[in-house]
Parts: C-alpha cells; structure tokens; sequence
C-alpha cells in the first residue's frame, strides 16, 4: 500500500507534537524488522534531534574511564586505569556524600562542581569574574530553563508573562512555555542572511505583543538551534542593548559553544560581550546563560546533566529558585561528575591527554565535514536549499512540496511536511526532524537533520532522502 493511502491516525489532526507520532511509527518498523518482516531497507535511522551514541558516535575515553572507577573504586586500586584517571576518581569520590556516587546531593548541585565550571567559564571569558554560588546544575538544561521560566510566569491574558523567542527555534521550546504557563512572542530570524538575529525584527516582535502579553524575557539561541547560525560580537552587542532598553532577562542558551566549525567563526558568549559593555550594563543586564554534558561534543545524553550560570540576579529571585530546586530531586550524581569532566579536560602531560584531544578533535572533525557535505547535497537537490551551518548539531533545509502531497495531505488532515517525513519513514527508513514555524504559511515547510553521526550513517542518511526526494514529492520552485 502507498505511503500516501496510508496515514499513521497518530500523525493526524492537529499539530502537538507530530514527532513522537512518528517515532512511535519508526519503533514499530523496527520491530517488525527483527520479527523477520522484508522492507527496503535494513534498519530505520534516526536523525530527528541530538543522541549522537545511539546514532553510533562514540563516547569519549577518559569520561567513560573516570566514571567506570567512580561506580566501582576497586578499579582505582589497580594500575590498568591510567594514573591522571584514578587521581581523578578518587578526588571526585571524596567530594561526594559518604564517597559514593549513590547519595545525593545539594539541589543546586556538588560544589565541588560548580567550583570547576565557574573557573571554566572564567577561562573561557578572559577572566570574567564567575562564582560558583551563581552556578546551578540541572537534570539538563532544559530542566533548567523550565524553572527560570517558571519564576517568570504570571498573569492572565493581557498581562501574562511573554517570552521573545526566535523562529525557528528548538523543537521542545514552545511546548516548555506552554507548560510553564507563559506566552510565546515568536521573532523571526533572517534566513537570507544565514539565520542573523535582526533588531528591527526585535522591535518589530515587541510591538505586536503589546495587549496580547507581557513581554518579560528574551531566549536566544547561539550557536542556533537547529539553524546553525553563530552570532558574532556586534550581534550580540545590539541584542543586549535591545534587552536593557527593554527592561527584558536575557535566557540564552548556549549548549553547542564547543562545536563551532564555520570559516572565521569563533564562540563568544553573551557573558563576555555583556562584561566589555561597561558598568551601565555590565551590573544591569540580567542574564541566564545555559550549558549541558549532552549538547556538546561528548554527547552524553543519558547521564541528564546540565548547568545555568545567573548574571546580575536578584538576590530574592535566587532564594525563591532555591527552593524550587528544593522541591526537586537533584541531578544524577554520576551526570554532576562528568560535567566537572566536561568543564576541566585533562591537561598536557596528563597521561589521558593526548588520547582525549585527538577524540575529541575527531568528534569535531566529522561534524565540520558532515556540515559540509550534507549542505552541498541538500542544495543540489530540486525544491530544496539549505543554508551552511557555522556550529551546532543541525542542518535545517527549506522544503517545497509538490501540489500533489499538499493536497493529499489537506484530505487526509495532516501537515504537508508530516506526511512527507512519514513517507520517508515508511518508504526509506530514515526518520527527519519536524520544522518549528510558530504560524507557518501553507509551502513554508522545514526538516531538521542531526550531522552529528558517522560520515557513513550520514551518507545512508543521504542516499535514502535524494532517493525518496527525487521521487517527485518536491517542487521546483
């Protein structure tokens, strides 16, 4: 039967959360793979958002090693480890409630932990000055988000709290707001000028929002998610000034500043600029920067762990996002001490160094040549156009669609771009991410592809959608 004649009914209707929709359609392929079903292809890939293990990316040594001798000390009383990995588990050991990484911890996370990313992050910044009580570990950053977030809500109608937020954005965003009980004020980031943060677009988004909401904040996302556009000083420089005059908290999230890869692209953080600014702003601004263990190049997923840094918080605030961290469990031990792994790498002269770098040089590496590569291919495809990406984990191709699946698609009730990804699905066994278009017109689709995976799973990746593509589901417009 024709992917076009046969719909996923979860797929259908209105526009939640198609993705899970579809992930539940790619578990159940994959099931009947391994019952002995035939299909055209051997296994279904997914490269829908951000699990670089289980897309075959491999985790980084010394993390692994360190943590392996935390979970089971007897290990550090042999020599096979090497001498930096046990002085390490030992030291991370001793910070931990009765030396064993099954207790728990402060909410707000080990200090011990805290201490090393606020001298991470002075590193990082030239000397910026950080402070671990200003440092708050999360199961995630988006955990984190979520709480920040919280505090701000309030209100009803008119006067509920608004969140300024680029589209596109993260495809979790606008649903966190809509949990936490705030309104989505969406900006447009520019596409013709690789996804730039525009501040007539700011003025412009503010403007609109005025007796819908009331703006309070503004996220950004740099490198972005998932356009992979990476701001440079002047940006995020006019991006501040715009907060200050507007009296607005700046959220940012900065999960991917270790994977920028672009020609003459550097990270700087808001942190840094906001610091170069002067007094008038440097001691004004409030600021929330966002970082996390599985959004770098280790892509530790699964150990849920990540950290907020506050900027010029007031004190009250702290307090009340104390006890909101209180009411919570606190993050994985196991993630607290790979963060400290993440934030202090080993040194040269340190046994696992030269081990570490080239791995992680590699991680990077394969992400620069994917970037290029999968950019270059989606180009040359008809109805499609990509813009490069200068950081990040993300590819994110404009879609023209054929009349013939935006009609189907009208029949059978379901977004264009959904029907498109499942018959990709069903027909290629390649699983793509949703576009996040706060109020999209009708042939203004997206698809969101993960480049960090191997060169070869990327190459399959490519080979299934061109197949699939030139198939005639595109226009040529």
């Amino acid at each position: 039967m024709s992917s076009l004649q046969h719909v996923n009914p979860r797929v259908r209707g209105i526009r939640v959360s198609p993705l899970n929709g579809l992930q539940s359609l790619a578990a159940h392929i994959t099931q009947e793979i391994t019952l002995g079903a035939q299909k055209p292809f051997k296994e279904v890939i997914d490269v829908s958002s951000s699990d670089p293990h289980k897309a075959g990316m491999k985790p980084i040594t010394f993390v692994r090693q360190v943590l392996a001798g935390c979970l089971h000390p007897q290990l550090l009383e042999e020599k096979t480890l090497p001498l930096d990995v046990r002085q390490r588990a030992q030291r991370l050991l001793e910070v931990c409630a009765g030396g064993s990484v099954g207790s728990y911890s402060a909410a707000s996370g080990i200090h011990h932990v805290k201490q090393s990313i606020a001298e991470f992050i002075m590193r990082r910044d030239g000397g910026v000055p950080s402070y671990a009580k200003d440092i708050f570990i999360s199961a995630g950053s988006q955990r984190a988000l979520m709480v920040v977030v919280k505090l701000l809500a309030s209100g009803e109608g008119e006067t509920r709290t608004g969140v300024l937020t680029p589209m596109p954005c993260p495809h979790t965003l606008p649903m966190l707001l809509d949990e936490a009980g705030v309104t989505l004020v969406p900006y447009q980031l520019m596409e013709d000028r690789g996804w730039a943060v525009d501040l007539d677009e700011l003025h412009r988004a503010l403007k609109t929002a005025k007796g819908r909401c009331e703006p309070r904040a503004i996220y950004i996302s740099n490198p972005g998610n998932p356009t992979g556009h990476v701001q440079d000083w002047k940006s995020i420089e006019e991006v501040i000034q715009f907060a200050a005059a507007e009296r607005l908290l700046l959220l940012v999230d900065e999960v991917y500043q270790d994977s920028v890869y672009g020609e003459e692209k550097e990270f700087i953080s808001y942190k840094r600029v906001l610091f170069e600014m002067g007094k008038e702003y440097s001691e004004a601004v409030e600021l929330v920067s966002f970082h996390s263990l599985s959004s770098t190049c280790m892509g530790e997923c699964g150990f849920r762990a990540g950290y907020m840094e506050l900027v010029n918080m007031d004190p009250e605030v702290i307090h009340f996002l104390d006890i909101l961290l209180d009411t919570d469990i606190s993050t994985p031990v196991t993630g607290q001490l790979a963060l400290d792994l993440m934030v202090n790498p080993p040194k040269p002269g340190d046994p696992s160094y030269d081990t570490y770098t080239q791995e992680i040089l590699l991680t990077r590496t394969i992400l620069s040549k994917n970037a290029q590569r999968a950019q270059e291919f989606l180009n040359d495809l008809p109805g499609m156009s990509c813009q490069p990406a200068m950081g990040g984990i993300y590819l994110y191709p404009h879609l023209h669609l054929s009349s013939e699946i935006t009609e189907k698609a009208k029949i059978l009730e379901v977004e264009a771009d959904v029907l498109y990804r499942q018959m990709l699905l069903e027909e290629e066994g390649v699983l793509l991410g949703e576009g996040c278009q706060h109020g999209e017109t009708t042939g203004n689709h997206y698809l969101r592809l993960c480049i960090l995976v191997p060169p070869d799973t990327l190459e399959e990746v490519l080979d299934g959608l061109g197949s699939f593509h030139l198939r005639g589901h595109t226009s040529s417009a």
